[in-house]
């Protein structure tokens, strides 16, 4: 029996396809020579897209699904993408029908068992598997990356989900019964005002479940302190991406 989905974004999907990063151009054409054909990906957990959009470029299908519908309605369409509503363990997709499978920044929140069989099940011969995961981003300027991992460590700290210690330890602990490869080192960049800054962080799961039992923005909590060290223009601000990824025979 599976656990039942916890939602932690659907109340925030626009906020979260506004202001969530957008994955280097580098992953999608390394994960893109993992399997041996590039005819259908499944994104699974897609949210609003993220990763669904710039695989498109590289697969002649892309099937995103998501369990969370308010999500998939926030995302861009595309006439290589079709989103679907499906939880992680029941893709609605046929047997040996995918060539890649991919998850991005939510392989933490998906019980591991039951999907890893959909997977299995859905993958054909020379097929590939790969997830991925960001912790906490680096702005260079240690006064601010400090504010920020207060914010996360103390200020919503109490309201993380179990699952988030998967993204602090960049999913090395997480099961992965595949025939794993080796990924390059890929981040995100972006160059960020404070106001995007601010948006983001009120994405964190944490700060929307601080929001519900505080009943007030989280994010107030830091926003002056940052708003006196960031100044008025844009910084540049990076993610570094840890990666899973592996080959199913």
């Amino acid at each position: 029996m599976t656990r039942p989905f916890a939602d932690h974004f659907s109340r925030i999907a626009r906020g979260y396809a506004a202001y969530r990063p957008g994955y280097p151009a580098e992953l999608f054409a390394w994960l893109a020579t993992l399997p041996s054909a590039r005819d259908v990906a499944w994104d699974c957990a897609a949210g609003n897209g993220q990763a669904s959009v710039p695989l498109a470029a590289h697969f002649r299908r892309v099937v995103a699904t998501d369990a969370s519908a308010d999500q998939l309605a926030a995302a861009p369409p595309h006439p290589g993408v079709t989103y679907r509503v499906a939880p992680a363990a029941a893709s609605g997709l046929a047997d040996r029908s995918v060539d890649l499978v991919t998850v991005a920044q939510a392989l933490h929140w998906i019980e591991p068992a039951p999907f890893y069989a959909e997977v299995r099940r859905v993958v054909r011969g020379g097929g590939a598997v790969a997830a991925w995961t960001y912790n906490l981003l680096e702005t260079g300027d240690p006064a601010i990356d400090r504010m920020i991992r207060h914010f996360h460590d103390d200020v919503v700290g109490p309201w993380w989900a179990p699952e988030r210690r998967h993204v602090v330890e960049g999913y090395r602990t997480l099961d992965f019964p595949f025939d794993e490869t080796a990924a390059p080192k890929f981040e995100m960049r972006t160059l960020w005002t404070l106001p995007e800054l601010l948006g983001y962080l009120g994405t964190w799961s944490a700060a929307v479940k601080y929001a519900e039992a505080r009943g007030r923005d989280a994010v107030e909590e830091i926003a002056a302190d940052l708003a006196r060290h960031w100044g008025d223009g844009a910084r540049p601000v990076a993610w570094p991406l840890a990666v899973r990824a592996g080959r199913i025979g």
